[in-house]
């Protein structure tokens, strides 16, 4: 009896498809819900720091000063705290997972500089004028 079963497990899986995916020739697809790993799109950031105040492992740090966002992603736990409470919306979750790593990297993300406004017109036309009506000796 035991002969006929396993019979029968042989010839299924010489027919079937396998199980599993050859990983590096197809990749992953993964779905909607799947937390993955947080994004931060840093021209929309105001550098509030809620998201660091609301992270509950501290992985995330902003820096108001030298205007950079900074996470661990090995502290990281993907509770969504973060993105949840964000009030410009500026933090996702990707569904995709960040590469594997050994060692303990914090990744630093700079603010974009403004770029510089020009002087008003009024300004720069008043000082060419000031320089002339001063006497020379």
């Amino acid at each position: 009896m035991g002969v006929f079963k396993i019979g029968k497990m042989i010839m299924r899986s010489l027919f079937n498809k396998p199980a599993t995916l050859m990983y590096p020739v197809i990749p992953r697809v993964y779905t909607e819900k799947t937390r993955g790993h947080i994004e931060v799109d840093m021209d929309a950031c105001i550098l509030c720091g809620i998201c660091s105040k609301k992270c509950p492992t501290h992985a995330i740090e902003v820096d108001r000063n030298n205007k950079t966002w900074s996470i661990a992603r090995l502290q990281c736990i993907q509770c969504n705290c973060c993105v949840e409470y964000c009030p410009k919306k500026c933090l996702y979750m990707k569904n995709t997972y960040s590469p594997a790593t050994t060692e303990k990297v914090r990744e630093v993300f700079a603010k974009p500089e403004a770029e510089a406004k020009p002087a008003a017109p009024a300004a720069v036309s008043a000082a060419p004028a000031a320089a002339e009506s001063t006497p020379t000796a």
